[in-house]
């Protein structure tokens, strides 16, 4: 029988994607540092701001601005969210010597999770942040991969029982990212049962029983509804090693009423609930307008090249201002993974290309001139290959900066999220969501690095 957990907030992306998934409107608190606390890393903040600044205004398409001595976000207004514009990426094929992290994600898009989509959105870099500290066995980082389903919406096929794949299993995360920002609430009918046996089947599940494989489903109606026997489905979710983890957008027993906590028990998972007066925190630290001046350089430092080369740069500095909404630190998370491991773009970038596959020259040799970045065009194979390697060493040099700082921000926020816990006498939720994923590494023999 697995543990009861209720819960308030939360913030892993799996799980964070549900959290406040009752709450109409999100509300946001953002806790400053104190001028004792900030010191000499303001200082060195207001530095790299100014050379910072310089390039913000060469570049007009980036997510930052200047404002009182401090890179912030520009404000992104949209009531109509993009399209997809772009092909999914391809299908990552299994692998059973690679250790894999794989979540799917069943997100409820009926009308009344607005909130939801928000709290997804807003914690989408923290969790990846977080995975990011996974280590399997051998003390080897796994592979992270996300999918994304919607279900519960009336603009949906009624033939599919209002079923939509997002995101097949990826590690492209701005491509989660966009596809994330773009979903809508409408209507309707939500089938869990359905919507499992669809993400079990249809996703390219790794065959090793070692790695973790996690669904998390989210919504406010009965487990049971619709025309697929939900128990049948967490029993084959299982019966792979996939695990189900289900959030309840309200009372914790009315969710186990309505067969919410039976469908994490049936498939070896937890059962949470909702409390939809949840405030979202968003803590700021000394560190974020370091790290926000440093991601300028580092998207600098990308070379689009192919069909979709230009149109993903693009989408880069789009994804920078979506999380740029949910504000400054919101950003530096995002900023903070892409100096890790978890973010890959060899299907578009020149630099993670040639990391990926073989060398620069490799690289150069394989790609048209009419592939290639205006920039380069004019450029010998020669001054190419040197160019990759350029962008390369720059690019080394700010994520190890934006690692460094990374690691300082972490212990500052624990610290803040362990004070306004104590205030406030609630746990903090991140560290109640976290722990129960990190159970479940457990068992898988995964652990976690100390920062």
């Amino acid at each position: 029988m697995m543990k009861l957990s209720k819960i308030s907030f939360g913030t892993l992306f799996a799980i964070c994607l549900f959290l406040s998934a009752c709450t109409h409107t999100r509300q946001v608190v953002s806790t400053q540092p104190t001028p004792n606390q900030t010191g000499v890393a303001q200082q060195q903040s207001n530095q790299t701001v100014q050379q910072n600044q310089q390039q913000t205004n060469q570049v007009n398409n980036l997510p930052y601005q200047q404002q009182n001595n401090q890179v912030v976000p520009k404000a992104v207004v949209s009531t109509n969210p993009p399209s997809f514009t772009l092909p999914p990426p391809p299908s990552i094929p299994s692998d059973n010597t690679t250790a894999k992290i794989q979540v799917a994600v069943l997100l409820d898009t009926s009308n009344s999770m607005d909130g939801l989509i928000n709290q997804a959105k807003a914690q989408l870099w923290k969790l990846v942040n977080e995975l990011a500290l996974a280590r399997d066995s051998k003390g080897n980082i796994p592979s992270l991969e996300l999918a994304l389903y919607e279900y519960g919406n009336d603009g949906l096929s009624a033939e599919g029982n209002y079923i939509r794949q997002v995101s097949p299993f990826t590690n492209d995360l701005d491509f989660v990212s966009e596809r994330l920002f773009s979903l809508t609430t409408n209507g309707g009918s939500e089938y869990c049962g359905a919507v499992i046996k669809n993400a079990t089947e249809q996703l390219t599940w790794n065959g090793n029983a070692d790695d973790l494989k996690i669904i998390f489903i989210a919504g406010n109606e009965a487990f049971d509804q619709g025309p697929i026997d939900y128990r049948q489905s967490c029993k084959n979710a299982i019966s792979k090693s996939i695990l189900i983890n289900t959030i309840f957008c309200g009372n914790t027993n009315e969710g186990i009423n309505t067969h919410w906590k039976d469908g994490a028990d049936l498939a070896d998972g937890r059962y949470m609930n909702i409390n939809s007066d949840a405030t979202v925190m968003h803590i700021n630290a000394p560190q974020d307008s370091v790290i926000n001046g440093l991601n300028l350089k580092l998207n600098d430092t990308y070379i689009g090249y192919g069909n979709y080369g230009k149109s993903r740069k693009e989408m880069q500095s789009t994804q920078d201002s979506n999380a740029a909404t949910y504000g400054t630190a919101n950003a530096a998370q995002r900023a903070m993974t892409k100096a890790s491991m978890s973010y890959k773009n060899d299907t578009w970038d020149m630099v993670d290309a040639a990391k990926e596959r073989g060398g620069a020259a490799k690289i150069a040799a394989e790609t048209k001139d009419e592939d290639l970045p205006e920039e380069m065009k004019k450029m010998t194979k020669e001054e190419q290959v040197k160019y990759i390697d350029e962008k390369a060493k720059q690019r080394e040099a700010i994520q190890q900066q934006i690692s460094q700082l990374s690691d300082e921000r972490r212990k500052y926020v624990a610290l803040k999220e362990k004070e306004l816990a104590a205030q406030t006498g609630d746990n903090t939720l991140d560290a109640a969501i976290l722990n129960s994923i990190r159970e479940q590494a457990k068992a898988k023999k995964y652990t976690f690095e100390q920062k």
